[in-house]
């Protein structure tokens, strides 16, 4: 049986995850639980998806001493 055509608004898992390793996706969150106003429980999470090659790049794009990043990299 043929496939139906994709519309511009259907994106497949692949594609997605092509552009999040190509880009870069930070997820950022955070959680307390509390009991009468005292704070008990505090989850943070910071996480990122990128492929090594975007990886790479941003922290290059961010570091503008390049001999700070040749030391970051032999250290």
């Amino acid at each position: 049986m043929a496939e139906p055509p994709r519309t511009s608004g259907d994106v497949a898992l692949a594609d997605l995850l092509d552009r999040a390793l190509g880009k870069g996706l930070v997820l950022w969150g955070e959680a307390v639980i509390s009991v009468a106003g005292v704070d008990l429980v505090y989850v943070g999470l910071k996480v990122l998806v990128a492929s090594t090659d975007t990886a790479e790049r941003m922290r290059r794009a961010g570091t503008s001493d390049p001999t700070r990043s040749v030391a970051l990299r032999d250290g």
